[in-house]
């Protein structure tokens, strides 16, 4: 694998076990296959915990003149802080995308300022293209001839586009419920598609048994080490965008948990490395018929409980068991943020209030995030001096029956 001077291997989240990079170089070794056997299963052999990249911090040498000095058109201009060169990157020019200061939007939530961070720009109209760029890197140099994953539909779609890019094949397994545009391109970008029933349980219960029995390469949430290990360069960009001025809080939508998390990894590269000197508070959000992590916070508990029977329209994020739940909870705590969940009605709200008043898409599952900021401001988290950014991890057009549904059912 050509992975980048300072990538030094894959550690453990939950209890520290490292698997260095280094022990490939004797593919003989005990380690050697410790660490194969992680990249195969994205998880440690130890404790089953999630796993992502870590790298020798000493060795990166990257300040903000050398930065600013490098074309903003692809999150590989990040290359320090991702685990494989650029040179054999699959990538379609993912990152990048925008930072747009919405006024009228700040006015009503009484902040300072407030920024959308539209993700819903990359290739193809989601956060998860920065993941997938980084999954499928990692697929094509450890020489595999098939991804596949369960996906709520972005992901998959994404999935699909990146395999085509690297000249793999795919297969994407989401449940009927996923949207019509995710699923219609999964199809177009060659990839397999199964629809698995109507919730996402039904689909990851069908990806799992294709996979273990084809034996293909995983590249669902968390069982890859790279697709939060891609999310991250969604902060890298924010903070550089607003000139290297920290945000007060950062608004994520959440379902797995992989944007939260690659969000607050990228907080704490920046500050270890010296580039910022505090990080900004992290919020998750969640639909209140499907919010397992914020139940868990705001019962104290360090592990979410699966929700039994999941009601939202946010398909998207409506993951009732997030592999990252307690990655997320972390992140919350340790950056001094909080979750929040709101009504589906709010969220479509707050998704067409974007658009009317702001000219931006937001998908109705990432409006979450924006929903989610309002009702933190009404309870008194945010202040007029507050800088929020909200990510939008998803465009509007991908949900556009969704939010046109929820007009007319207004008489619109």
């Amino acid at each position: 694998m050509q992975t980048s001077d300072a990538f030094a291997g894959l550690e453990c989240q939950e209890c520290g076990e490292r698997f260095d990079a280094a022990d490939e170089r004797s593919s003989s070794s005990p380690d050697s296959q410790a660490r194969q056997d992680a990249e195969a299963t994205g998880r440690c052999s130890d404790c089953g915990g999630a796993l992502a990249p870590t790298y020798d911090y000493d060795a990166i040498d990257l300040d903000r003149e050398t930065l600013a000095d490098r074309p903003f058109g692809s999150q590989w201009r990040y290359r320090e802080l991702l685990p494989f060169e650029r040179s054999v990157a699959v990538s379609i020019d993912e990152g990048g995308t925008p930072l747009v200061e919405a006024t009228s939007l700040a006015d009503e939530l009484g902040v300072g300022e407030l920024y959308v961070k539209d993700d819903g720009r990359n290739p193809t109209g989601s956060t998860a293209d920065r993941g997938q760029s980084v999954a499928v890197t990692a697929a094509r140099e450890l020489g595999v001839d098939t991804v596949a994953l369960a996906s709520t539909g972005d992901g998959g779609q994404s999935a699909a586009a990146y395999a085509a890019r690297a000249g793999l094949d795919s297969e994407v397994f989401v449940p009927s419920r996923a949207t019509f545009t995710n699923k219609a391109m999964v199809n177009v970008h060659d990839g397999e598609m199964t629809v698995g029933g109507g919730r996402i349980g039904d689909a990851l219960d069908a990806a799992a048994e294709s996979i273990e029995e084809e034996g293909w390469h995983d590249l669902g949430w968390f069982a890859t080490p790279y697709r939060h290990e891609g999310a991250k360069t969604a902060l890298f960009e924010i903070v550089e965008q607003l000139e290297w001025e920290i945000p007060d809080a950062v608004v994520v939508p959440t379902g797995a948990g992989v944007a939260a998390v690659g969000v607050h990894r990228a907080a704490t590269e920046l500050e270890r490395l010296g580039l910022i000197d505090e990080t900004p508070a992290i919020y998750t959000a969640q639909a209140a018929g499907c919010a397992p992590i914020v139940d868990a916070w705001e019962n104290g508990r360090d592990e979410p409980e699966p929700v039994e029977y999941p009601d939202t329209i946010c398909g998207g994020i409506e993951i009732p068991d997030p592999p990252g739940g307690s990655l997320v909870l972390d992140a919350v705590a340790e950056s001094g943020g909080g979750a929040v969940a709101t009504e589906d009605p709010e969220i479509l709200d707050s998704a067409v209030a974007v658009a009317a008043n702001e000219g931006l898409e937001v998908g109705a599952s990432a409006a979450a995030a924006v929903s989610g900021a309002w009702e933190l401001s009404r309870r008194g988290e945010f202040d007029d001096a507050d800088t929020v950014v909200v990510l939008n991890t998803g465009a509007g057009s991908k949900s556009d029956d969704v939010l046109r549904s929820h007009l007319m059912g207004q008489g619109i």
